[in-house]
């Protein structure tokens, strides 16, 4: 199972999401390059061993579609290791 999370800001709208992908993707740039594709920027990217879950669990079955874990106004704020989208968070390993 390909498990990927970005987190990706969107400058034109001034919103920020955490987004994951659990079987949407084979390879995570294919991922990236969606969102890029939309208008984002991406802040932060990485496969489930690059992530500790924080207050997001991971998608427990697989599917071909994008899951929205979180989203807020203005840009995510990184605080050392740990990356927030609204009152929702994660860690990096």
């Amino acid at each position: 199972m390909n498990y990927f999370r970005i987190t990706a800001y969107n400058r034109e709208e001034d919103y920020s999401i955490i987004i994951d992908s659990c079987g949407a993707f084979n390879e995570l740039w294919q991922f990236s390059s969606c969102l890029v594709n939309k208008g984002f920027s991406i802040i932060a990217v990485g496969n489930e061993n690059f992530f500790e879950d924080g207050n997001i669990p991971k998608i427990e079955k697989p599917t071909d579609k994008m899951i929205l874990r979180a989203e807020a106004k203005e840009r995510p704020i990184r605080d050392g290791k740990k990356i927030t989208v609204g009152n929702k968070y994660y860690t990096i390993k």
